[in-house]
């Protein structure tokens, strides 16, 4: 009886010692007036890496999107326009402020916000725009930034999967009025759950600040005195602490991501299909290396789903479009969006993958497109 192939994740995290070092100190040390050394530490690690003024560790990357948003006052009659392919945790804040997501269509070579339809569907309850940089691809920040500043509107950078990421000299999240980003087990970077807002503006630094910690402003000298209702989204001493390692090994995971997506690409080349795009003055993270066949060439991406399980590899399904979830309203114009998720799925990708994880994986993929 054959012995069952080791098992490729479609993703996991990179711990070393440093990590577990830090977090058995933290959880040694970290408490009474210690007990935010290392959240202050990492936030400052990241805005050092990032090239951004303020940053304030979070719960979740969706809760860092939430307290911005709030922060700038949107709710109810308000309008977000955002990408119609997307994870439904860049919605959700939208709708808990009592505002209405507007779902567009994407581009088909980055498959991010196509701003050509983000400016279609801007009207005078518009305020937002929310740049989703999906699987490490970049929005098209130019073009979005100047549609925000001709209409008035705030341009949000959803860059929990672009970290790593530049656009012409500027990282991911820094080119909005303010970015988001998430440390889920998945990303690049990890504190196991747990993201960071950031943002140049000083002041909307400190409305988040003031909203992160129950609506108690700094600077109050009343003890227990919050000034407004806030929220309960702080990230905790203990995964600060295993931020702050991911942090200063920033450029080594950021690499190993570029080393596994190029790997792929040599695997792949010469199919019938997409892989991530890095155009001309950007650089791609590359989260999650993700490949999309060619309209009218026949694949079953369940059809592959099933060779991976059957040789103990995980895998993962493209974002389906948001509007095809009961509590969005239908929008089968999307042609692109409803077109990619048919045809596209996520590659395994993680830190400690072998060259023959990657060849054993991309022969899958090779096998399927010439059955």
């Amino acid at each position: 009886m054959s012995a069952t192939p080791s098992r490729i994740h479609y993703t996991r995290p990179s711990i070393t010692q440093r990590e577990t070092d830090y977090a058995a100190d933290a959880a040694a040390n970290g408490w009474g007036e210690r007990c935010y050394d290392y959240i202050h530490r990492f936030e400052k690690l990241f805005c050092e890496h990032l090239g951004s003024r303020h940053a304030i560790a979070t719960a979740s990357g969706t809760g860092a999107l939430h307290l911005g948003m709030a922060a700038l006052g949107i709710g109810a009659g308000d309008e977000v326009i955002l990408a119609d392919i997307n994870w439904i945790a860049s919605a959700a804040p939208i709708v808990h402020l009592g505002a209405t997501p507007v779902l567009v269509d994407v581009d088909a070579n980055s498959w991010c916000l196509d701003p050509a339809a983000v400016e279609a569907a801007i009207t005078p309850r518009t305020r937002a725009i929310l740049a989703v940089h999906l699987y490490g691809n970049l929005c098209e920040l130019d073009a979005l930034r100047a549609i925000a500043a001709r209409y008035g509107l705030h341009l949000i950078e959803d860059a929990a999967e672009a970290l790593g990421s530049v656009w012409h000299g500027r990282r991911a999240g820094t080119l909005g009025v303010f970015g988001a980003f998430s440390f889920h087990g998945t990303k690049t970077f990890t504190t196991g759950e747990g993201g960071i807002f950031v943002t140049d503006d000083d002041a909307l630094y400190e409305r988040v600040l003031t909203l992160s910690n129950h609506g108690r402003a700094r600077g109050e000298t009343r003890q227990f005195w919050p000034e407004r209702i806030g929220y309960k989204y702080k990230m905790s001493n203990l995964q600060a602490a295993i931020g702050c390692a991911q942090v200063e090994r920033a450029e080594e995971l950021i690499a190993g991501k570029r080393r596994i997506f190029e790997a792929y690409a040599r695997h792949l080349a010469g199919l019938p299909l997409q892989l991530n795009p890095e155009p001309p003055g950007t650089r791609n993270g590359y989260w999650m290396p993700t490949l999309v066949v060619d309209e009218g060439v026949p694949f079953e991406r369940e059809a592959l789903l099933a060779r991976f399980k059957a040789d103990n590899i995980d895998g993962r399904v493209f974002f389906w479009p948001l509007s095809s979830l009961s509590m969005f309203e239908p929008r089968p114009q999307h042609r692109i969006s409803h077109s990619l998720a048919r045809r596209a799925l996520n590659l395994p990708s993680y830190h400690d993958m072998s060259s023959a994880d990657i060849a054993r994986v991309a022969a899958h993929v090779t096998a399927q497109l010439a059955a």
